[in-house]
């Protein structure tokens, strides 16, 4: 009876479009009053789900993305990979591809990557032959690998939750989201191929190495914070602060595109951008709490292992279908702290790596953010180009039917995402 108020509640508010963060506020409230728990759990339960050391790293990875966005690394991002794959057939795909990768390396945020791409890469797929829905529909999808690259908050969240390192997990999505990419390629070429492309011409050695020192500064942002979390000089909420430091100091005394003037709004979107994150964290953290002192969860986490029956191969299929499905309704901070502590019981009894269960579970979420009707990036990819979202909706199906090929081949050959963690564990 509970779980039918917790959840009835959650998703009714969220079909009268109520905020998320709002509607699990409310669903949580509404639980405590049923359960006769004290409202003085609200405020303290909020406070220490947010106050964890780790969680300082995400307002510091959105301003060190924010900043680099400012100083124009965009723009020289997309040269550099222009001069080196755009002569090739389909080119401007793998560009498109390349270059969200690179900045989701820098942003770990998969709208912020839509965001910034979008404005120029769309128009010049556009312009190279592409359909415009399929190319909003491939930059969307794309701007998903965000939080799958690392650094990436989804992660940062799951770590939290879970205890689980950081820097592990940050290893976990490397190859994945690699992957991810590749087949995002192949399905634009697939799409494309009845379509007369045009080509770049080859540009030459000279014109790369310009192109590769202009975006030099900016290829080196991932580089210091990987470099430094793997090479143990500092945690990765230190590395985040680096990077927030690094992104300025580039942008200010390097590119010189950012001016004292444009800080203070910068920072004024990295606070709003942060408040949004942590509001969502504070809820989303009383609601598990709920389903946990409720008893809710361990009876989810007991109809789980039943309906598996002890198979981890079927037990991992049926999250990432549950997983898919909450992505098309909920957003990936919120599903960390719904599912998470009730999959982490039976994925422990059947010896998933948590690891593993933390890559698989961001894949998943990613691309939740291109499913509506809360797929985030598709949102964005629609403001950006003005192709409409059931337009956008169905050209984004061969890129979602991609991720999801990228999604099985890691969820059941695990070295894909485990290989990279055991080297720098």
């Amino acid at each position: 009876m509970l779980a039918l108020i917790i959840f009835g509640l959650f998703f009714l508010l969220i079909l009268l479009n109520i905020p998320i963060s709002l509607s699990l506020g409310f669903a949580s409230i509404a639980a405590l009053m049923h359960e006769g728990l004290p409202f003085s759990m609200i405020p303290s339960n909020m406070y220490s789900a947010t106050g964890k050391f780790v969680l300082l790293a995400i307002p510091f990875f959105i301003l060190g993305g924010n900043v680099m966005d400012k100083s124009g690394i965009s723009e020289r991002l997309i040269d550099f990979c222009r001069t080196l794959v755009g002569h090739r057939k389909s080119g401007m795909a793998l560009v498109c591809v390349i270059v969200a990768c690179f900045f989701a390396a820098i942003s770990g945020s998969g709208p912020a990557t839509v965001a910034a791409l979008g404005m120029i890469l769309i128009p010049a797929m556009v312009n190279a032959g592409y359909d415009k829905a399929s190319s909003t529909g491939l930059m969307s999808t794309a701007g998903a690998i965000g939080i799958i690259i690392p650094p990436s908050i989804t992660f940062v969240i799951y770590g939290s939750v879970t205890g689980e390192s950081v820097g592990e997990l940050f290893a976990s999505g490397i190859v994945p989201g690699l992957l991810m990419g590749f087949t995002l390629v192949v399905a634009m070429t697939w799409v494309s191929r009845k379509r007369e492309l045009k080509l770049l011409p080859k540009a030459s050695w000279e014109e790369r190495w310009k192109a590769f020192k202009s975006a030099f500064w900016g290829l080196m942002m991932p580089v210091i914070i990987l470099g430094g979390i793997y090479g143990g000089i500092f945690t990765p909420t230190e590395a985040a602060a680096v990077s927030a430091l690094y992104g300025i100091f580039v942008g200010m005394f390097i590119y010189k595109s950012l001016k004292l003037k444009d800080l203070m709004p910068v920072l004024k979107d990295s606070v709003s951008q942060t408040a949004v994150v942590m509001f969502i964290v504070g809820t989303a953290s009383l609601f598990a709490w709920v389903l946990t002192v409720t008893g809710v969860a361990a009876e989810a986490s007991s109809a789980l292992v039943d309906l598996c029956d002890g198979n981890k191969y079927i037990f991992l299929l049926i999250i990432n279908v549950i997983l898919l499905i909450a992505g098309c309704f909920i957003d990936a901070n919120s599903a960390m702290y719904i599912i998470v502590p009730i999959l982490i019981p039976v994925a422990r009894m059947l010896g998933i790596d948590l690891v593993h269960l933390g890559c698989i579970m961001v894949m998943n979420l990613a691309i939740g953010l291109v499913t509506p009707p809360v797929g985030v990036n598709l949102y964005v990819g629609c403001g950006i180009s003005g192709v409409s979202l059931k337009r956008l909706a169905y050209a984004v199906l061969p890129f979602v039917a991609a991720s999801i090929i990228a999604l099985l081949l890691t969820t059941y050959i695990p070295p894909i995402a485990m290989t990279v963690p055991g080297w720098v564990s």
